[in-house]
């Protein structure tokens, strides 16, 4: 697959800056980050009391400041209720307006080494080179954070994707997204945030981290989140996927295929082996680089 880019204006990144942003960011997130590597960019999810996920986020720990990538849907919302916990705490939270988000796709290994980015840097590593970041999301995925005009630079005698190129990417590594349409609706694990390296279940509090931790130690979910294709348009984000025409999941993130579309839903363990449809129309599991608990 030649190589790739594509702007991701549905990204953007939100900012933490000040002395408390590390102990702050520690206390709401599901990941620990105190102590960051700042070579990863972990997923980490925050969450309300009930453990489902209000936001999932990109974590990179920069020398100034914390950077947060996450939907531009919701985005707003997310920093509004961030900051009814800052409380007394020296942090100040607020959009990154200098740093815009791109993805590479495909065979990228000689073009970065060329930019001094090793091509086996490990998922979830990050990569600084000059005044950009470089995220290995996948084994053929990458986001690269930058100001507008460096990433257009970067992008220079590059193909250009189509727009639902990330979103496909990300389906087919079992990364969900979260926007205000599906907000508060999962718990964690529905979504395989523990899959995903998204949970530390050995760090202190954090909203959510009583249900999280129970779930994980006392018991499971009746449902989780698996990949499908369907031949039609992607459905809405919320569509009910079905078996013998009783609700047994619903789609969670969906996107443009070769043949029709590839969506992750959240579905019933009980219901997984049977024949389900969405939006009148077959599902055929897809499966993903990790095989989905059955609690």
């Amino acid at each position: 697959m030649a190589l790739q880019h594509a702007a991701l204006l549905d990204t953007v990144c939100l900012e933490a800056r000040g002395t408390d942003a590390a102990a702050f960011l520690h206390a709401q997130l599901s990941r620990a980050v105190a102590d960051l590597d700042p070579t990863l960019a972990p997923l980490a999810a925050w969450a309300d009391p009930r453990g489902r996920v209000r936001a999932l986020v990109r974590v990179c720990r920069l020398p100034e400041r914390w950077l947060l990538v996450t939907p531009r849907d919701g985005a707003d919302d997310l920093l509004k209720k961030l900051r009814l916990f800052v409380l007394r705490a020296k942090v100040t939270l607020g959009l990154a307006a200098d740093v815009s988000v791109a993805a590479l796709f495909g065979d990228a290994e000689g073009w970065l080494a060329a930019r001094g980015v090793a091509a086996d840097t490990p998922p979830s590593g990050l990569v600084h080179r000059g005044e950009l970041g470089f995220i290995r999301v996948g084994p053929a995925y990458w986001q690269v954070l930058g100001a507008r005009g460096a990433l257009a630079s970067l992008a220079t005698g590059l193909e250009t994707a189509s727009d639902s190129a990330a979103a496909l990417a990300e389906i087919r590594l079992g990364i969900p997204t979260i926007t205000s349409s599906v907000a508060d609706r999962f718990v964690a694990q529905m979504l395989n945030l523990d899959e995903l390296g998204a949970i530390s279940f050995d760090k202190g509090c954090y909203p959510g981290q009583e249900i999280i931790a129970r779930i994980h130690n006392l018991g499971g979910v009746k449902r989780r989140a698996r990949r499908y294709a369907t031949p039609v348009a992607p459905p809405a984000l919320g569509t009910p996927v079905l078996a013998a025409g009783s609700q047994v999941g619903e789609v969670v993130r969906s996107a443009e295929a070769r043949l029709g579309c590839e969506v992750l839903a959240v579905v019933e363990h009980a219901a997984a082996g049977s024949p389900l449809t969405c939006a009148d129309t077959p599902l055929a599991e897809l499966p993903l680089p990790f095989a989905v608990p059955h609690d």
